[in-house]
């Protein structure tokens, strides 16, 4: 039986969400530039083992591994011909996690199909044009409808007109629920300059399941905006999904500075801000989530750790030239 944010959230209060997909895939044997999701059906196994530990560490929904799985994403791949072959098998392994979980505990888990940019500009910025982009999203969403998902989740989104476009095409294709968010990287903007007012105002008025801010280029920027998105969206559920702090060079590795301790310190300040779906993205670990998962309960004390303020934008362009450098 299908289980809406809805529900959970008037049963529980809040939802924790899980963490990062691709940390944990690399972890495991996942190469740089290859495809994650057709791990779902050469390494199913690995793909569920990810979605247990993050249930078993208290993550209330898992998102499954179908991030690129539009037929834009993965014909870099070759693979633009098993669009709903891969999602479809993407979200039966998350179901499946999540039902054996709901089953040992007797509380239900959520299945959110994710479904991320399509990497392509719309017209006439770039060559996608609205329909083409809608008919992308519609056969992934028949994939991740057909796995079992309970939400569709549209994340990591810069352009309001994309996440649109998304939300169209996935109702074109099925009758689930559709949460969205987007990221807040470019001095508390997301890289096409929408800030978290202009998302409550254009997508408050489409019945989405949830909106909010996942990803981003760092903690205090995405906090900002989910505070903000709180403010000018009241009634509907808003989740923060920031990544685990900021990548940082450790010897030869590239490491999250983000600790399971900064994480729930956010998820605190998240949950006092009216936010109410709460987890972690890129550079997460399980750990991280049964921090947060701790600390919303009330397990643990929330950590002393206070937010830094977002960077302006002076020093964001200053950021921008040093990674610049570095890339070159």
């Amino acid at each position: 039986m299908r289980v809406s944010i809805r529900e959970r959230l008037d049963a529980k209060g809040h939802l924790v969400a899980d963490g990062a997909m691709g940390t944990q895939l690399f972890a495991v044997g996942l190469s740089a530039g290859d495809p994650p999701e057709a791990w779902n059906v050469h390494h199913a196994e690995e793909v569920r083992a990810i979605h247990r530990a993050y249930l078993r560490a208290g993550a209330d929904l898992v998102i499954t591994n179908s991030f690129g799985g539009t037929s834009f994403r993965l014909a870099l791949h070759g693979f633009q011909d098993r669009v709903v072959e891969l999602n479809e098998a993407a979200t039966r392994n998350a179901r499946i996690e999540a039902d054996a979980e709901a089953e040992r505990t007797g509380r239900p888990r959520l299945v959110a199909g994710s479904m991320g940019p399509t990497g392509e500009l719309l017209e006439p910025l770039g060559n996608m044009s609205a329909a083409a982009c809608e008919a992308a999203f519609a056969e992934q969403a028949e994939g991740l409808a057909a796995g079992g998902a309970d939400v569709l989740w549209i994340e990591t989104m810069s352009d309001l007109d994309e996440v649109e476009a998304a939300v169209r095409g996935a109702r074109s294709a099925c009758d689930l629920p559709v949460a969205a968010s987007m990221s807040f990287d470019t001095a508390g903007r997301t890289m096409m300059g929408v800030t978290g007012t202009e998302l409550a105002e254009r997508l408050g008025g489409l019945g989405l399941a949830a909106v909010g801010a996942n990803c981003g280029n760092n903690i205090p920027d995405t906090e900002a905006a989910v505070a903000t998105i709180a403010a000018a969206a009241p009634g509907t559920p808003v989740i923060s999904k920031p990544n685990a702090g900021v990548p940082v060079w450790s010897g030869d590795n590239l490491v999250y500075d983000g600790t399971p301790e900064v994480l729930a310190a956010h998820a605190h300040r998240a949950r006092a801000a009216g936010v109410t779906v709460i987890g972690s993205c890129c550079g997460s670990t399980p750990a991280h989530t049964a921090r947060i998962a701790a600390v919303l309960a009330g397990d643990e004390p929330p950590p002393d750790i206070e937010s830094t303020p977002p960077a302006t934008p002076g020093t964001e362009d200053r950021l921008a030239r040093r990674r610049s450098r570095r890339r070159r």
